[in-house]
């Protein structure tokens, strides 16, 4: 048997103050030009805080590797460097290389000043704002505040809602997403909203059953039950149609699309019928 069919698997933990998309691309270009080798990825985004960074370092030294950061604020890539070096593992700043060859190029000097090298901009703030938004009104979380929405979601489980408003946070839109849960009320105030836009996701039963299957599949649950159900399913959608239209909500067929292009039909929706906002490129 070839040894070219074994593939050598290793932890690379990704560390970044924002939101990790940047060194996340980094690490998988620089990855790929090694054959047979598959990194296990660890993110830990936002990283901002000494309390964030000392769980980073616990969660660190669980799977040892490689250590690839972003951090600009000195006092913590301090600290991160110097716990690498406690546990023996290779700490990379990974846009130094870079940011010193501009310098060189540029005969420009970095400010002494923290984070200078990072101006941070106000589209950069939108993102970050519609980020921690997302997050915090993430699978009906939050309800009370729907109303500071640009755009609510809602569908049954496993419509692509949380990955539709994250990469709508990246394009500095606040999105909420609610589940219809089957037996649950959704939350009274979300057929009340005046601000915000609300758009129904739906999707095939056929598909929606699979996604499910590959869920209770990666949670390591066996047991059927009526989450894949085919007439559960069917019915879960009939019934989540049927709001929809009771409340003249528009309504996006999510079953051949990707999150990409679920996300553009919402800022389509949103800007055509709902409002205007302002989408970051």
């Amino acid at each position: 048997m070839s040894a070219s069919r074994f593939a050598t698997y290793f932890h690379v933990h990704l560390v970044s103050d924002s939101t990790g998309e940047t060194l996340n691309a980094l690490a998988r270009a620089v990855c790929a030009r090694f054959d047979d080798v598959l990194p296990i990825e660890h993110i830990y985004a936002l990283v901002r805080s000494e309390r964030q960074l000392e769980r980073v370092l616990l969660e660190i030294a669980g799977a040892p590797g490689v250590v690839l950061h972003t951090i600009v604020d000195r006092n913590l890539r301090a600290r991160l460097e110097a716990g690498c070096r406690e546990l023996d593992m290779t700490c990379v700043a990974a846009l130094d290389p870079l940011v010193a060859a501009l310098g060189r190029y540029l005969g420009a000097s970095l400010s002494t000043r923290v984070g200078v090298q990072h101006a941070l901009d106000n589209d950069y703030f939108n993102r970050m704002d519609a980020l921690n938004y997302a997050i915090g009104h993430d699978d009906g979380q939050g309800t009370d505040d729907l109303e500071s929405a640009d755009v609510v979601l809602v569908g049954v489980s496993r419509t692509s809602k949380t990955p539709t408003c994250i990469y709508l946070a990246h394009r500095g839109v606040r999105a909420a997403n609610v589940p219809l849960v089957p037996g649950a009320e959704p939350p009274p105030n979300l057929t009340r909203l005046k601000r915000p836009v609300v758009i129904g996701l739906t999707v095939s039963p056929d598909r929606l059953i699979q996604i499910r299957r590959n869920r209770l599949l990666n949670l390591r649950e066996e047991r059927e039950s009526s989450y894949i159900e085919i007439e559960s399913v069917r019915e879960e959608i009939v019934k989540a149609r049927r709001m929809f239209e009771r409340q003249g909500w528009p309504v996006i067929d999510v079953t051949r699309r990707s999150v990409e292009e679920t996300a553009a039909q919402v800022i389509n929706v949103i800007n055509s019928g709902g409002g205007q906002i302002e989408v970051l490129s």
